[in-house]
């Protein structure tokens, strides 16, 4: 009996009366968007919000468009291989390499204390860059000691123009590791960050402003429809709605000048070009140097042609 009875004050406790309200109004809301959107609601009954609301919100669109526009193209700076020539090639001969070692670490393990012969333990190659510029370094080096294998170590001219490109690409690979280091810390995450926090309180205020206009002509039409007895409801209704739509479109006007005033993404578009400037300065001072050493022994080699 006492377990009844506290059932009974549980279920007087609950305020069913406003979650009927809320569910109503959801309803209502819902009603109102989809009359609006199939053009059954005449354009002076739409409450017309602020022309700077308006105005707000078409620059935090704009703002936003430029974030995702940006981050389409930039974000290949998160995957190293992204201009590496022979990527497909080398993973696949990696993964038979990798399996290999695998099989080999296995026997190694489990053929202890059997009378079967325990190969030793593969040890992995050591890990490379996968960039261009360390496939030209790489390759350089390699066609330079072939070159120079051929002809006894001796003054051959393009295996030492060879060997001098590839030490000018070993700097540009380390300047291309650095360049696209910086760029995710200091570009790619405060840029993804700018529009995952700010941009999109923002955009949740201008939703907020949105379903309070809708409950606010929602309420209007009811206001309308509604018989002499339930006017004064219907009125009060319309009134809270009004305030609502005010508070929600001030708020939501405030957050999106915050976002249009935030100069942070000024300031990593800033990192982005100067990490971009390091790497290319550094290249083309790498490539200006050798440039005229290879110069010579072109000329040289020409010379000697003729």
């Amino acid at each position: 009996m006492d377990g009844w009875n506290k059932f009974q004050s549980s279920l007087a406790g609950l305020n069913l009366g406003q979650s009927a309200n809320k569910l109503a109004k959801g309803f209502n809301t819902s009603v109102q968007a989809t009359k609006e959107r199939l053009g059954q609601v005449a354009v002076d009954e739409i409450t017309e919000l602020p022309q700077e609301y308006k105005d707000l919100e078409a620059r935090v669109d704009n703002l936003r468009q430029v974030h995702l526009t940006l981050l389409r193209i930039t974000k290949v700076y998160e995957t190293e291989t992204y201009d590496y020539p022979t990527q497909i090639q080398e993973s696949i001969s990696e993964l038979g390499t990798t399996i290999g070692q695998g099989i080999s670490n296995f026997a190694a393990t489990n053929l202890r204390g059997t009378n079967l012969p325990v190969p030793p333990p593969a040890t992995p190659p050591i890990a490379q860059h996968k960039t261009l510029p360390h496939a030209l370094g790489r390759a350089s080096t390699t066609a330079a000691a072939t070159l120079q294998a051929a002809t006894g170590g001796g003054d051959e001219k393009l295996g030492k123009a060879l060997d001098t490109y590839s030490s000018a690409w070993e700097k540009i690979a380390d300047a291309r590791i650095e360049q696209d280091a910086a760029i995710k810390t200091q570009f790619l995450q405060p840029w993804q960050t700018t529009l995952s926090t700010s941009i999109a309180v923002a955009m949740k205020a201008r939703q907020a402003v949105r379903v309070s206009r809708l409950e606010l002509d929602s309420a209007k039409q009811v206001l309308k429809t509604t018989g002499p007895s339930k006017q004064e409801t219907a009125r009060l209704e319309v009134e809270n709605a009004e305030d609502d739509l005010v508070q929600k479109t001030e708020v939501a006007i405030t957050l999106m000048k915050a976002v249009l005033d935030n100069p942070e993404p000024l300031k990593n578009l800033n990192e982005l070009a100067k990490a971009q400037l390091i790497y290319y300065a550094t290249a083309a001072e790498a490539l200006s140097t050798v440039q005229g050493e290879i110069e010579e022994l072109s000329v040289a080699a020409e010379g000697e042609y003729r």
